[in-house]
């Protein structure tokens, strides 16, 4: 086996994107991607499935990147998951293949129902599937057995009679990806701002002055805003990251696009000042900084905004009387840097008249998540960084529509004024008692409270904690339905009645009775826009996200059970009809649809107004509330120490530069994850040297890493090679999702219940 380490010095793009994007299309024999890709992200063009990073607002001949390019290389692979290959295939035998082969068999061809007998998914007709499904939820005791999950690549179209189907059925049990991600950013900005959304848009960063990076590594996430980080930079923007991992795409960008930084290989530096701050230390930090920028006010330097804090504001006093009581050196141990570092941060940030701080999940799957973000928003507020041009605050989404969805409804917590608008528009009372998030709904599913499990979309299981005890309680339940283009580990592990239904992907065609169709996505900067397929589908049995939806729905919500102000036939022939029923129902529950179907033929869309972008806040007090905050003693890793030992170290699980979520890329080179300079595995360990010293360790060994779980029960992952890396001492980093199966249900932030991916108490024994 060919050695898996090759350090990367090289700055992130360049002619490894452009070497990258060939791969893509070679690997997979993707012919109709080179149709695609020149649309991608375009005005009236094909909204790309990569990530939720907004298009660009100038015309620009290309706007996609590498990952952008794997997606649809590999949604236009040639390669196909016929029934003859299920027939071939025993379940049995496919649970032995890594997620990268699972993916590598290519787009499935026809609904396909799951035989106990032989073990094997077998074709069924649509009607016969769509009949088998809703006999078997009509036969729960009760609609609060059954969960609603959606993946956030679903469009509006898909949504919202998704989200309907399930509060006309009786449940608001509608977990969502957004319970593995953003939700506690949701959380902490709804309650301080009043809006849970990014109040930036990306014309911002042409005028921010200072933008701040917090846990997020775009190089692999969301490429594209590498762009807008290097435009700000080359104009003389100050860029703050603070990552515990140094990651080349962060240190330096080469723009495929530009000749010269391509041919030199030299790039454009990116983070002017990068702070390896701990696992979890962001909330100390940014508390750091905020007792920083009041002590440089009260030595007279007029700092803060008065004006705005006065007008705009509430709460200052506790909140600046809760960063006073917090010393310097809890900040330190706490933030893993030093008080001169959170200084020099905080000094760029007073310099700058107009900042931009963004972030992703190195933020939100923490216990501390909400407080961490809630302090973030402590610090934009002291300088009037929210509501005006070059500034705010932006979460940067992963799924490409997981935003839209929430827009639309798919979410455990409706609040009140949709659930009226869905009343006052078919008729019917939906159930207002908050249902299952993503983790409770795992919960049901092993406890057996849960009793059938439908999925727009995702890999549910792989993509949440406790994965091998959670495949093993779906296959005790009555009922699964999967609606995918591809294989997961997820679908291997069919109910009593498994059901895997096919549909077309973003990029393909739509024809349906009313025409052909497009659908319609909201970035993470509120932009709705379309997207309309230009490729034939994989295969002519393939339907509709929308379309099996509303039949599902039909079928199920038929006859005697039907609603009468509800018309699921027209939903799924004709989209148009779904846009002007979601401008109903939020006409007064959600701002900015008035005229949906007109306005969204727009050539880019149109943007959601964002209250809090407008200095109007949302919120109980009517202004922007301040958070008094102290810096916690009571945390999942002091827990996890005193009950198991100082050896316990911090986990952070991460993404490979060549992965979408759970979605693995791969290709005949073995390359998995360049910029860190992985290859040929994903078994690997990045930790320090002093770590390793400390705990008897050697780079290139083997170890097994065990979950110092706070249930007691064992969890292990084995079998992993250590990597010395340039990461803080006590803390170690590995995949997501290989890693997965470590991390319990309890760990969660407290609050919004997301998992703790991010923190996850492990230790490390030697590989037996």
């Amino acid at each position: 086996m060919q050695h898996p380490i090759r350090f990367y010095d090289k700055p992130a793009g360049g002619l490894g994107s452009l070497n990258g994007t060939a791969k893509a299309l070679r690997s997979n024999s993707a012919l109709p991607a080179l149709r695609v890709l020149p649309q991608l992200n375009q005005p009236g063009g094909v909204d790309c499935p990569g990530c939720a990073y907004p298009d660009s607002p100038k015309d620009k001949a290309v706007d996609f990147c590498e990952q952008g390019a794997w997606a649809i290389a590999h949604e236009s692979t040639a390669r196909r998951a016929t029934p003859e290959f299920f027939a071939a295939n025993p379940l049995a035998a496919l649970r032995t293949r890594a997620e990268w082969e699972l993916e590598g068999f290519g787009r499935l061809t026809a609904p396909m129902l799951y035989d106990g007998a032989s073990d094997t998914y077998r074709e069924i007709e649509w009607q016969a599937a769509f009949k088998l499904a809703a006999g078997a939820l009509r036969a729960l005791d009760a609609p609060g057995r059954a969960v609603f999950y959606a993946s956030g690549r679903s469009s509006n179209e898909a949504a919202f009679p998704y989200q309907l189907f399930a509060r006309a059925f009786g449940t608001n049990n509608m977990p969502d990806s957004s319970n593995y991600c953003h939700e506690s950013s949701g959380m902490a900005l709804g309650t301080t701002l009043g809006v849970g959304k990014s109040t930036v848009t990306r014309e911002d960063f042409e005028h921010a002055e200072a933008i701040f990076v917090f846990g997020q590594n775009p190089a692999t996430n969301h490429p594209r805003m590498l762009g807008d980080l290097r435009e700000a930079s080359l104009r003389g923007c100050r860029i703050a990251a603070f990552n515990p991992m140094l990651e080349p795409g962060l240190r330096g960008f080469a723009d495929p696009q530009s000749l010269v930084e391509t041919l030199t290989g030299r790039g454009t530096r990116i983070a002017s000042e990068y702070f390896q701050v701990r696992v979890g230390g962001d909330l100390a930090a940014i508390t750091g900084m905020c007792k920083a920028v009041l002590e440089a006010e009260e030595a007279g330097g007029k700092v803060l905004d008065r004006d705005f804090i006065a007008r705009h504001t509430t709460g200052f006093e506790d909140f600046a009387a809760a960063v006073q009581t917090q010393s310097w050196q809890q900040v330190e141990q706490d933030s893993g840097l030093s008080r001169e570092q959170i200084e020099k941060a905080a000094a760029i940030y007073i310099a700058s008249r107009a900042t931009i701080a963004t972030w992703c999940m190195g933020l939100t799957q923490h216990e501390y998540a909400i407080e961490t973000i809630q302090m973030l928003v402590n610090l934009m507020l002291l300088r009037g960084n929210v509501g005006k041009p070059g500034a705010g605050l932006m979460p940067v989404r992963g799924h490409s529509n997981v935003q839209g969805d929430r827009t639309v409804g798919v979410t455990n917590r409706p609040k009140k004024e949709w659930l009226e608008g869905l009343e006052r528009v078919f008729g019917f009372t939906p159930p207002a008692q908050n249902g299952l998030d993503a983790v409770a709904a795992i919960n049901g599913i092993m406890d057996g409270s849960v009793h059938a499990f439908l999925g727009l979309g995702g890999n549910f299981a792989v993509a949440g904690p406790d994965t091998p005890r959670v495949l093993q309680a779906m296959q005790g339940l009555q009922l699964t339905v999967h609606i995918a283009t591809k294989l997961n580990r997820t679908h291997l592990h069919p109910g009593r009645v498994g059901l895997l239904l096919p549909c077309l992907s973003r990029t393909e065609r739509d024809e349906q009775e009313g025409g052909r169709q497009f659908v319609s996505v909201e970035d993470t900067a509120s932009m709705v826009h379309a997207s309309a397929g230009r490729s034939d589908p994989a295969s002519a049995k393939l339907r509709s996200e929308p379309h099996i939806v509303t039949e599902l729905a039909r079928h199920t919500l038929g006859g005697a059970a039907a609603i009468p102000g509800i018309d699921w036939q027209a939903m799924g022939r004709d989209y148009s009809v779904t846009r002007a029923l979601i401008e109903q129902v939020a006409s007064t529950a959600v701002a900015g649809f008035e005229k949906y179907n007109d306005r969204i033929a727009q050539p880019r869309g149109f943007h959601l107004p964002n209250s809090a972008r407008n200095r109007d806040w949302k919120t109980a007090s009517g202004k922007a509330q301040f958070s008094a905050i102290a810096l916690p003693q009571d945390t999942i890793m002091g827990r996890a120490r005193a009950a198991f030992g100082d050896d316990v170290l911090c986990l952070a699980t991460v993404r490979a530069h060549r992965q979408y979520n759970t979605t693995v890329y791969r290709d005949t080179t073995g390359e998995v994850d360049r910029y860190r300079g992985v290859h040929h595995t994903r078994k690997v360990l990045f930790i320090s040297a002093g770590t390793m010293a400390r705990l008897g360790l050697r780079g290139g060994q083997l170890v097994d890493v065990h979950a110092a779980a706070p249930d007691g029960i064992a969890r292990k992952c084995a079998g992993y090679q250590l990597v010395q890396y340039d990461v803080p001492d006590g803390d170690v980093f590995g995949y997501f999702p290989e890693l997965t199966p470590l991390i319990s249900p309890a760990l969660v932030a407290r609050g919004s219940a997301t998992p703790a991916f991010k923190e996850v108490p492990v230790l490390l024994k030697p590989a037996e």
